[in-house]
């Protein structure tokens, strides 16, 4: 037995389109609800879905012509034809290698919304913007935030390059007063 693929109504002023793509070849098995083909119109570009599982017999308007509402695209065959192309599209299915196992990625770090003196001074006294309750606009960490914040580095100041902070003391800020 053979399915009919035939051009569906495009809408109210449209009466043609013209063949973009054909997604299968002539021989290929499809499956019910499968795109086939692909048709543009002045308004629009759609798929044609097979109506039927089985086997692409003919393809009756080539890529690039014109084709009128209700016209022949194609026709599908079912049935011993169908059958046959079923095994044979399931054995190349049975064989993929495993894949390998996905290795775990980390989870991502939230972004934190800081000020730039906030950044500079976290920075400096190798805080984690993270780390800090954000009391600003909109969760913003302020300067007054990272200056609040319980950490190793006991004095922050508001001083520049002479704090007596314990980050500057040992020597490891990257810049020097």
């Amino acid at each position: 037995m053979t399915t009919r693929i035939v051009v569906p109504a495009l809408g109210e002023s449209v009466t043609e389109a013209t063949v973009a793509k054909w997604f299968k070849a002539v021989g290929d098995a499809v499956s019910a609800d499968e795109p086939l083909v692909e048709l543009e119109t002045d308004k629009v570009t759609l798929e044609v879905n097979a109506p039927a599982a089985g086997t692409l017999a003919e393809i009756a308007a080539d890529t690039g012509s014109n084709v009128a509402v209700g016209a022949l695209l194609g026709t599908i065959a079912e049935g011993a034809a169908a059958a046959a192309a079923k095994p044979a599209a399931a054995a190349p299915a049975a064989k993929p290698a495993p894949a390998p196992a996905p290795k775990p990625v980390p989870a991502p770090r939230p972004e934190v919304v800081a000020s730039p003196a906030a950044r500079k001074i976290a920075a400096d006294h190798r805080i984690d913007a993270a780390q800090v309750a954000a009391t600003g606009r909109e969760g913003r960490v302020t300067k007054g935030d990272v200056r609040r914040r319980p950490r190793s580095c006991r004095r922050v100041r508001r001083t520049r390059a002479r704090s007596a902070c314990a980050c500057r003391a040992s020597g490891s800020a990257s810049r020097s007063g």
